[in-house]
């Protein structure tokens, strides 16, 4: 046997083969997805606030070709595995259906606004995810999230389960949020969602999230806590509870955005990312103050 099949690559390698069952004793992963330099900084931050928890499961970067090395280097130093992962092989139809200026034409954000560097049709390659088959169960975390206390219990929970899209009213509990789920990895599956993904005229306007409640009908509803949407804070401050919130997702605008046009709206949440990107001051979170107290 040669040495090189001996010897793992280290966790921190870049690669295009998914590292192997086994690596770091682990069967169960968090997976997020990097499609450029800002959500670079994202998984930054979340890959430290997961490490922080004490998980025993890897860390899974997924990033497209287009992402640096200079830009994939804060999180691989903090222990992530690096996967590159190509975007879907999808038609030049479905493409054009689904380019930002389309999707974004035919349903225009009127609750908050996406930054510059969003780009709908990347969302799709969280999908490639299921191809993770060295893996038991996957945890999949958007690069706008940040891990509060340990949440891997989550692995435990049955395919598909997700969080509801809650951050406006309690109307929303039937659509639910692809920022959070939990997966069990398999290329048969894969295969079959590419099949659905582009079947001729399809369209799915709320991208990965449309496709995944359509996919599977029957998902099995998550708490919010462990998907709390930012927008909660000064939504429906009611259902904030910082004792009981596991993850914090920054949909809409990001927290490292310095044109973020409601960062003063949010402002003790953009402070609790900043201190996870940077690891310096990071409170206890049981002592946070909710929204409307003073502590």
């Amino acid at each position: 046997m040669s040495s090189d099949a001996q010897t793992p690559q280290p966790r921190s390698a870049s690669r295009r083969d998914p590292p192997h069952k086994g690596e770091a004793g682990a069967r169960n992963a968090f997976v997020t997805l990097v499609t450029n330099a800002d959500y670079a900084m994202g998984a930054t931050a979340l890959v430290r606030s997961l490490t922080l928890t004490g998980t025993a499961a890897d860390i899974v970067v997924m990033h497209t070709g287009g992402v640096s090395r200079e830009a994939l280097a804060p999180p691989a130093r903090l222990g992530a595995i690096l996967f590159e992962a190509e975007l879907l092989p999808t038609s030049d139809a479905f493409n054009t259906r689904h380019d930002k200026r389309e999707i974004h034409g035919r349903n225009p954000f009127t609750k908050g606004g996406k930054p510059a560097f969003h780009t709908p049709l990347d969302n799709f390659a969280k999908l490639r995810l299921w191809e993770l088959e060295q893996y038991d169960r996957v945890v999949f975390l958007d690069a706008d999230t940040i891990v509060l206390r340990n949440i891997d219990r989550l692995f435990a929970y049955p395919e598909f389960s997700a969080a509801p899209n809650v951050y406006e009213s309690l109307a929303d509990f039937h659509r639910l949020n692809s920022g959070v789920f939990v997966a069990r990895p398999s290329r048969a599956i894969f295969a079959a969602m590419l099949e659905q993904l582009d079947a001729p005229g399809s369209y799915w306007p709320r991208t990965d999230q449309t496709f995944l409640q359509s996919y599977f009908p029957g998902w099995h509803g998550l708490p919010v806590f462990f998907n709390m949407l930012q927008y909660v804070w000064f939504n429906l401050p009611e259902l904030w509870d910082w004792r009981s919130i596991s993850v914090v997702h920054y949909q809409y605008e990001k927290p490292w955005q310095a044109d973020n046009p409601k960062a003063e709206r949010l402002r003790p949440l953009i402070d609790l990312w900043q201190a996870y990107l940077s690891g310096e001051n990071i409170p206890d979170i049981d002592a946070l103050p909710n929204p409307g107290t003073s502590g």
